[in-house]
């Protein structure tokens, strides 16, 4: 056991393991100190100083966040002195930030906006010489907007340290420090692989997602169109938090319920295109373990962040990768052609709109790869965040909507698709599926355990029949290219690997609702949204892919076997290197 150190907070004794900040230690007294730079696993710096606390026989006023306990501390937080300096601080970063809240795509969702008033700040004493700034719109993905930016410095640490991209960095010094890519280059001629990990680090609202609110809107308003909209399995873990609703709560009923209401003609689920994907991708990793001259690992490529990763990083894997097209983009491949087929509908007057939990499918919908005939799969993609805008604007109360169902034809799924949203979770329902085509057998225990939680890299071994097939999950591009250096260097060999370019999967997407750094000290993200995913999973009459009656009917119907001229035409693609610059 951890040697403890035992302090006093604002009176309250306290006793945390050696090692531990004043801030950490607070947090276990349900003291709750202040922070703007500090992000939980990701950075502590002490740069913002609104963590600063008094501690007895100390000289002058200490960061928290960096501050180490020790025994027989004496600390305060609340104090004039404390608040009054908060204060300050707070004035000096208004004193040069963009102070159009109102029209901020992070009004009363902001970090900065919260702390001054609880804070009392209500006028700008220090007003003053306003910094350069600039607005960089290039990117397909990520807007960056450095009139918000108070250089808390925590979408470098996001980008350098947890991902390990290094799209964003620190140029100049003092006033005239700037925070963005090197030499002033635009986001889009970077290595960034468009996760949008550094939105959801941001406190403020120097990093948003490109919108495509209106053109959605414009596209429903249209006589002419037909508007069909999917949403992804993380999409019902996560929407409710953005209504008030207890977070690790699915809502897909509501979610049916809410998308049918603004207006789209159909309402689809990608739960179906991730069905798709098991069973092409299952059938192609089956080819591949039967053919000694295929390239193994078989990697999948269902992240869109992932793939851009590989073609900028490790190009010599792009042969590994599974030629499968990502489960939305299926699914809009079958709208513009299956199910135009079946209603009689010209497939250029079909517009696919996908609801993601991902910044990164904005840009893998634009990629010339996914489409057919001029016609891209998908027209749009909603982030988490763009759909709960559109919902409040249409004044639907989701909290009290009815549970509803996604339509048919393309809207059925099994359990094995709700799980992709998590980490491990596509490598799970592969297996589920391979297994009983490989054994001919039921698989009865459907839970491959081995392969869930949030740890950065996992491993396991599966027996299909006799034959060990070794497979590994990574999530988050750190752990992906520790993975793939240890393949590379014949540490490792492996037969199967799932990628996910986000750390935990789909359910801490780029797109997701933003939690404050100060709700994240108690809540595990991943865990609690991906028990949403696995709850569906369990209540699921169904959960192999290739039970799935739709499925079933659309390979009789139209597409042929698995694998198959017609399913590699629609359904697969390629990859190519990219520069990183």
């Amino acid at each position: 056991m951890d040697n403890m150190i035992n302090l006093t907070i604002d009176g309250v004794p306290v006793s945390v393991p050696e090692g531990s900040t004043v801030l950490e230690a607070a947090r276990a007294a349900h003291i709750n100190i202040p922070t703007l730079c500090y992000l939980k696993d990701v950075q502590q710096i002490g740069a913002c100083r609104l963590c600063l606390v008094e501690i007895e026989k100390a000289r002058g006023l200490s960061a928290a966040c960096v501050m180490p306990v020790s025994e027989g501390m004496v600390v305060r937080t609340n104090t004039p002195r404390l608040r009054q300096q908060r204060r300050v601080n707070l004035e000096l970063l208004l004193a040069s930030h963009n102070r159009e809240c109102t029209s901020c795509v992070r009004s009363e969702n902001c970090e900065l906006q919260a702390l001054c008033r609880e804070y009392g700040v209500k006028e700008y004493p220090y007003d003053g010489a306003k910094k350069e700034t600039s607005v960089d719109t290039a990117s397909p993905c990520v807007i960056r907007d450095n009139s918000k930016c108070i250089n808390c410095r925590r979408c470098i640490a996001m980008c350098n340290n947890v991902q390990q991209i290094g799209a964003i960095g620190v140029s100049k010094r003092g006033f005239k420090t700037k925070i963005g890519p090197i030499y002033e280059r635009s986001l889009a001629d970077t290595p960034c692989v468009n996760c949008g990990q550094c939105i959801v680090a941001c406190p403020v609202g120097a990093l948003h997602e490109r919108e495509s609110i209106d053109e959605v809107w414009e596209a429903i308003s249209d006589s002419q169109k037909y508007v069909v909209v999917q949403p992804a399995p993380a999409v019902r873990a996560s929407i409710g938090e953005e209504f008030g609703l207890p977070m690790g709560v699915a809502q897909t009923g509501r979610l049916a319920a809410a998308l049918r209401r603004l207006g789209f003609d159909r309402v689809f689920d990608t739960n179906f295109g991730a069905d798709l994907t098991i069973v092409e991708e299952g059938t192609e990793l089956i080819k591949r373990l039967g053919d000694e001259n295929a390239a193994l690992p078989m990697i999948t490529s269902c992240s869109p962040g992932w793939i851009s990763y590989c073609e900028k990083f490790f190009p010599e894997f792009i042969p590994n990768l599974s030629s499968c097209k990502s489960p939305h983009e299926m699914e809009g491949a079958m709208v513009k052609s299956y199910f135009a087929d079946k209603m009689g509908i010209n497939p250029e007057s079909i517009v696919v709109v996908s609801v993601m939990p991902c910044t990164a499918k904005k840009y893998e919908a634009a990629r010339p790869e996914l489409g057919k005939d001029g016609l891209q799969d998908v027209d749009y993609v909603l982030t988490v965040r763009e759909l709960a805008k559109m919902i409040k604007q249409a004044g639907i109360d989701f909290a009290k909507l009815p549970e509803e169902k996604f339509d048919d034809l393309l809207g059925e799924s099994t359990g094995a698709a709700d799980i992709f949203g998590a980490t491990g979770g596509v490598m799970e329902a592969a297996l589920r599926t391979v297994y009983e085509k490989v054994t001919g057998k039921t698989l009865e225990k459907v839970d491959f355990t081995a392969v869930r939680g949030t740890e950065g890299i996992k491993e396991a071994t599966v027996d299909l029949d006799g034959k060990e097939v070794r497979v590994a999950v990574a999530s988050g591009t750190a752990n992906a290219k520790k993975l793939l250096e240890s393949v590379k260097s014949g540490e490792k060999t492996y037969h199967f690997i799932e990628i996910m370019c986000c750390p935990g999967g789909c359910v801490t997407g780029g797109g997701q609702p933003i939690v404050s750094s100060k709700d994240l000290q108690y809540i595990d993200l991943k865990t609690v949204r991906a028990k949403a995913l696995y709850d569906e999973d369990k209540n699921k009459k169904l959960r192999k892919s290739h039970e799935n009656p739709e499925i079933i009917a659309i390979y009789k119907d139209f597409l042929g076997e698995p694998g198959g001229h017609k399913a590699h035409e629609l359904l697969h693609t390629t990859y190519t290197a990219k520069p990183k610059y």
